[in-house]
């Protein structure tokens, strides 16, 4: 049986929260950001106050009744513990967590707050059994804001999420050689957390990976003193009187997404690194990939910091627009849902955009798929027992894709490796479709 997602009262910042990320897919054409496990299409705006429930009518289906009510302690339909896909690369994998502040400049959401202050996960390839403990999955407090926000609350849920088991151990030693760094960067209204097993992957295939939390910009953001910072960037979204005010405000967020990541490189290579395991660092090879706005954030900060040599959007519009000068020859891939991200479909932005890349590229598109298919949300979500009959593709098909295809593009643009997956269809990947528009 199909429900609507229950909209129980979660509090003024995530009810501010959800119509911001409802307007945000109002602007872009394509997927509310609302699904556990996808896509719900949108056509709510900042006055909608049931922006979590799909427009559509195609809302989320449990696929048992324990999805769908608070589940009872030992309910078997409840499972013990979730798990994210292994990592499939030759590398076991080390995590690091660092706590940095730009004193150059002050938060531009809370400039009270004072300086801008950046939350980063390492992960690194790493000598196989060493190390602690696996690294934690998420603060439960954060797990339990991204859950409310989606309108899912069943009590337990929180716990389980946060206790999601990685593939990376705390403390473990490095791999020796240097490895070239991929940045990441969480879609608008959600934590970093969600990228960590795109970064096991590539991690475990021989990057180092900095996925970054963007203060303010997240349904949570739980700081080392414990305190929890929720989005205001969202609340000035859903405070804008029209669409080009948010779209101004996102563009914003996409820019200062760039100059956070500057502020990053500057700290992982320059003379005073901040990361004690920084020499395994390439300098010479840096790239970016980002969901969402952050797939934004890839293009505005390969305009702004010539040292990221090339980059990749999963399913983000180009509120910053591509530089009309292009990047420089620089590769960049678009990856994103079909048919929401075809060429002439919703979101224009791409059309422009691929018309500004002036360097290798590819336009990928994947049936079946929704917005949130990119990032963890997909196998978690499933786990749980949520599906989205919007977004039939499953998390393994998921999982499988944006690792083959995320992980060739950089082994191609920054290892100089052949890449046949980005020649052209495969039968190994038929939901993958290469746009030539």
């Amino acid at each position: 049986m199909t429900i609507s997602l229950r909209n129980r009262r979660a509090g003024a910042a995530a009810t501010a929260t959800a119509l911001a990320l409802a307007s945000l897919a109002a602007l872009a054409g394509t997927a509310t950001p609302a699904s556990a496990s996808g896509r719900a299409t949108a056509t709510a705006t900042a006055t909608t106050a049931t922006a979590l429930v799909p427009a559509s009518g195609a809302a989320l289906k449990p696929a048992s009744p324990a999805a769908s009510t608070p589940p009872a302690s030992g309910d078997p339909a409840v499972p013990a513990a979730l798990t994210l896909p292994r990592p499939t690369g030759p590398y076991a994998t080390g995590r690091d967590t660092l706590f940095l502040t730009d004193h150059e400049r002050t938060d531009p959401w809370v400039p009270a707050a004072g300086a801008r202050q950046l939350l980063v996960s390492l992960h690194y390839p790493a000598r196989p059994g060493s190390g602690g403990d696996p690294a934690p999955y998420m603060p439960e407090a954060e797990a339990r804001l991204m859950l409310a926000q989606r309108g899912l609350d069943d009590p337990e849920w929180p716990g389980l999420v946060a206790a999601t088991r990685t593939f990376s151990r705390t403390d473990a030693r490095p791999a020796p050689g240097r490895f070239p760094l991929v940045l990441l960067s969480p879609g608008f209204g959600t934590p970093r957390a969600t990228l960590t097993g795109l970064a096991e992957e590539l991690a475990s295939r021989g990057y180092v990976v900095a996925t970054a939390d963007h203060p303010y910009e997240s349904t949570g953001t739980e700081l080392p003193d414990g305190r929890v910072l929720t989005c205001a960037a969202c609340d000035e979204v859903a405070a804008q009187p029209d669409d080009a005010g948010r779209r101004k405000v996102l563009a914003a967020v996409s820019a200062g997404r760039a100059a956070d990541f500057s502020f990053l490189l500057d700290r992982l290579t320059g003379p005073r690194p901040a990361w004690r395991h920084a020499r395994t660092i390439d300098a010479r090879r840096v790239g970016m990939a980002g969901h969402s706005i952050g797939g934004n954030a890839a293009a505005s900060t390969m305009a702004a910091d010539r040292r990221v040599d090339a980059g990749v959007n999963m399913d983000g519009t180009f509120f910053d627009p591509v530089a009309a000068r292009g990047l420089d020859g620089r590769p960049f891939l678009m990856l994103g849902t079909d048919p929401d991200h075809a060429p002439g479909a919703g979101d224009t932005s791409w059309n422009e955009g691929w018309a500004r890349l002036d360097g290798f590229k590819r336009w990928l598109t994947v049936r079946d798929s929704g917005h949130f298919t990119f990032t963890d949300t997909p196998a978690i979500g499933e786990q749980l027992g949520i599906v989205d009959p919007d977004a039939p593709l499953s998390a393994a098909r998921s999982t499988t894709i944006t690792r083959a295809y995320v992980t060739a593009f950089f082994d191609r643009s920054l290892r100089g490796r052949p890449a046949r997956l980005l020649d052209g269809p495969t039968p190994a990947h038929p939901e993958v479709l290469f746009q030539r528009p």
